[in-house]
């Protein structure tokens, strides 16, 4: 990875890697997507498009059990990736996330940050996303440039968009938990990243 690259993705958050990932390594993937379809964990969520067009099915930590997901994680070329972009001479896996959204699905992810759905803080947070199918730049996850150097936003719920009650204030006393800017409806506002992918891999 070019020293041009790693400056980028750390000033925009987000860059687009083309063929880090050989097609044997998504084939893996894909198989583990399959059995995770067939048989999701009790972290699973599948919603449905707001007029009843396609869905939505999202899970986590399954790569214990799922060899395909554990053998990417652990033999692939991911973590080597993860280091050379955070400069890190260690990195520690957290968990995989299996995302599939149904063709004509009509319901769009709300606008998150990442950040405060995980129990880890700092800077050399790096997440992976590698599509196993095609897709296209019109329907492709967005970033806002520069958007991960902003403060903390409190999480929303994909199905209602509202976010998360607040059980333990304690916890949160260290944040100022703000609102998701309303991005979507003020794009021309921000630099906003997409790609057009064929199975290749984004940070």
């Amino acid at each position: 990875i070019e020293q041009a690259l790693i400056e980028e993705y750390e000033k925009n958050g987000a860059i687009c890697l083309r063929g880090v990932f050989d097609e044997n390594w998504i084939e893996i993937v894909r198989a583990g997507i399959e059995k995770n379809l067939n048989d999701p964990s009790c972290y699973s969520e599948k919603l449905k498009g707001e007029k009843g067009n396609g869905y939505y099915f999202d899970d986590y930590c399954n790569w214990k059990r799922i060899e395909e997901f554990k053998k990417f994680a652990l033999e692939s070329p991911a973590a080597a990736i993860a280091g050379t972009l955070t400069r890190s001479e260690e990195i520690s896996f957290y968990h995989e996330h299996v995302l599939v959204k149904d063709a004509g699905t009509d319901k769009k992810t709300p606008w998150h940050h990442d950040q405060s759905y995980y129990p880890v803080d700092g800077e050399k947070v790096c997440s992976i996303w590698m599509p196993v199918d095609p897709v296209p730049r019109e329907t492709c996850v967005q970033f806002v440039a520069g958007s991960h150097k902003w403060g903390w936003y409190s999480p929303r719920k994909f199905e209602t968009t509202q976010p998360y009650r607040v059980i333990d204030e304690t916890l949160c006393s260290e944040k100022n938990y703000q609102q998701v800017p309303d991005i979507e409806a003020n794009k021309e506002q921000w630099n906003i990243l997409c790609w057009d992918l064929q199975g290749m891999m984004l940070l």
